[in-house]
């Protein structure tokens, strides 16, 4: 509980076996009284083993889905569970839990709330077209959702009921519609959506995939979907 709010920790892992029983530790230390769901998105390793022999409970699918497939299952645990707050910590240790209670505080005049990387907070960037395409998502989402949003692209999301059943009814698997296209949908059904400045971290483990070559097509596929988030009704 945090606040009177019961609150599940839903951290979606794809072969994340060696950085998972740490963040779920660390979840648990930080935040003892929040439970914790790993949705095992068909890894290859023993990610299932490692989180819950670590404190989680954990959902595991028999292929990959990707997150938007993933999240999907922890909000219908959510909501089958009867949660008051669900939110959404990557498995690479990137997300600071000693974030959540000041997003879960957040979520008195909101319905979604997003841990913001270029909110002021931290020294994480991000350069180039992975920057540019950023930008361009987060003035557009902004003017969509009718506030200032900084940080589109962040999966260190706090959710409340009303969204909580949203998503678990509807999550596109696309990729970046679990971000983007979520932003869109939310606004569109006069969810109030705000964000809190975060700071990010190196992951525990593993290397990100970064190169020009893939930012640029980052780009072009965040344009893609945005466009398609826009005029999808």
């Amino acid at each position: 509980m945090i606040n009177n709010r019961r609150v599940l920790i839903i951290i979606p892992a794809l072969n994340e076996a060696g950085s998972i029983g740490d963040v779920v530790r660390e979840v648990r230390g930080e935040l003892p009284g929040v439970d914790v769901l790993v949705v095992d998105d068909g890894s290859t390793d023993s990610t299932a083993t490692v989180a819950r022999a670590a404190g989680a409970f954990v959902a595991q699918l028999p292929y990959n889905l990707g997150v938007g497939g993933a999240m999907r299952l922890g909000y219908r645990y959510a909501r089958e569970n009867d949660y008051d707050v669900a939110i959404q910590v990557d498995a690479d240790g990137q997300h600071d839990p000693r974030y959540v209670p000041k997003m879960v505080d957040a979520l008195d005049d909101a319905d979604l709330v997003i841990g913001a990387r270029f909110a002021g907070e931290g020294d994480y960037r991000v350069r180039g077209p992975r920057r540019w395409a950023m930008v361009m998502l987060s003035g557009v989402l902004s003017l969509v959702a009718r506030t200032r949003l900084t940080d589109t692209t962040s999966g260190f999301r706090a959710a409340n009921r009303r969204v909580i059943d949203m998503f678990a009814q509807w999550y596109p698997v696309e990729y970046l519609g679990d971000t983007v296209e979520t932003l869109v949908h939310a606004a569109r059904r006069g969810h109030r959506i705000r964000q809190i400045p975060v700071a990010m971290r190196r992951r525990i483990a593993g290397t990100p995939s970064h190169s020009p070559t893939k930012a640029m097509i980052y780009l072009g596929r965040a344009f893609a979907v945005l466009t398609l988030a826009l005029i999808r009704r």
